[in-house]
């Protein structure tokens, strides 16, 4: 008996070193980086069983405390099922994904891409499918899309912010998707919103694009606000392409960027720059923004860009470092082949290339 409550008395103080141990490390991320997040679409109901696996063997033992779910159409939608995809995930399938957060204390903040990102290529996707009146382009068909660029400038629809029963349609989708993740987040996209202000939209043409972008955000985050959500979303449509020499695809050449001073002061910006370690997260913060830097498929490029942030956070002022929040990484593909490629040995591809950086972060948390 004696040897048996001297063992269980070993068993215990390690797993309290453990504990320990662990909460110090995590202590130490929080101060370094206190967002360590991941985006990523959210998986198809064949893929959950291992997307929770991913869940609670990977992203829970390396800290990471943020998980973004492009969830778009892919849910069974009951305020507007005619928006559903085919099998979508259903609300079983999204408790399994809430528990797993929850358990390891994730954040979870599910997003439908809104303004932009209504089509990709011939597809015109389920919102203006179902809802053709709020297209802001409805002279464009998608069915003429041959490549980037086009005629048409075609890359991605928008819809129209004006129209006056498009709010109805997505403050519902908002607030069922919000309850059914039991988040206090909620993404948005409005990346790469290349149709506004559109000369042909009887509600939007002569407007500002600005004043524009700006409305809608502002739109959905009081919307958010009314129940106690708060609004992400990506940062390029607020930052000038031609001054700072960004161009148009991770910064704005149609006149949207001076929207950054007319937004909500509770949207969280997620900075995206794959190419450099462009230094917009500080041009955020400085206007009173919380902001993410967001990497993608360059190990290399986003330990840079998380010591870059650790760095800032570390040289500023408190009010400045408040808004310097950490690291979000993207994924740009489905979950199942991205999965694939982070569970085996195989190099040479995309979902290789953005597997090992998120790997490389993992590992570096671990330094931290």
């Amino acid at each position: 008996m004696k040897r048996l409550l001297t063992l269980l008395a070993c068993v215990c103080a390690t797993l309290m070193a453990t504990a320990a141990e662990n909460e110090t490390q995590t202590t130490k991320l929080d101060e370094a980086l206190p967002v360590r997040g991941l985006a990523i679409q959210a998986p198809t109901k064949e893929g959950l069983d291992l997307f929770v696996k991913f869940i609670e063997e990977e992203l829970a033992p390396a800290h990471f405390n943020l998980l973004i779910l492009r969830v778009d159409w892919n849910y069974e939608y009951k305020s507007h099922p005619e928006l559903r995809d085919p099998d979508p995930l259903t609300e079983k399938d999204v408790k399994r994904l809430v528990a797993a957060c929850k358990k390891h204390g994730i954040r979870l903040a599910p997003q439908i891409n809104l303004l932009g990102h209504q089509s990709w290529a011939e597809t015109t996707y389920a919102l203006l499918r179902e809802y053709p009146q709020f297209d802001e382009t409805p002279h464009v068909d998608t069915k003429n899309y041959t490549s980037w660029p086009n005629p048409d400038g075609l890359y991605c629809k928008s819809y129209c912010p004006l129209h006056p029963d498009m709010p109805r349609v997505v403050n519902a989708l908002i607030d069922e998707i919000t309850e059914v993740f039991e988040t206090d987040l909620f993404h948005a996209g409005m990346d790469e919103v290349f149709y506004i202000a559109d000369d042909h939209c009887p509600r939007c043409a002569g407007k500002d694009p600005a004043e524009l972008f700006a409305g809608e955000v502002n739109r959905i985050q009081n919307h958010l606000a009314l129940t106690g959500k708060r609004l992400m979303i990506w940062g390029d449509r607020l930052i000038d392409g031609k001054t700072t020499g960004l161009g148009a695809w991770e910064a704005s050449m149609n006149n949207t960027a001076r929207a950054i001073d007319m937004i909500s002061k509770d949207v969280f910006i997620c900075d995206w720059h794959y190419e450099r370690a462009d230094l917009t997260a500080v041009y955020f913060a400085m206007k009173g923004l919380d902001v993410a830097t967001c990497p993608w498929r360059r190990p290399e490029l986003a330990v840079e860009q998380m010591n870059d942030m650790i760095s800032w956070r570390n040289q500023t002022t408190a009010a400045t470092k408040s808004h310097l929040q950490g690291i979000i990484e993207t994924v740009w593909s489905p979950a199942e082949p991205f999965l694939k490629s982070y569970y085996s040995s195989e190099t040479g591809d995309r979902n290789a290339d953005v597997a090992n950086t998120v790997k490389r972060l993992m590992e570096e948390y671990k330094k931290l």
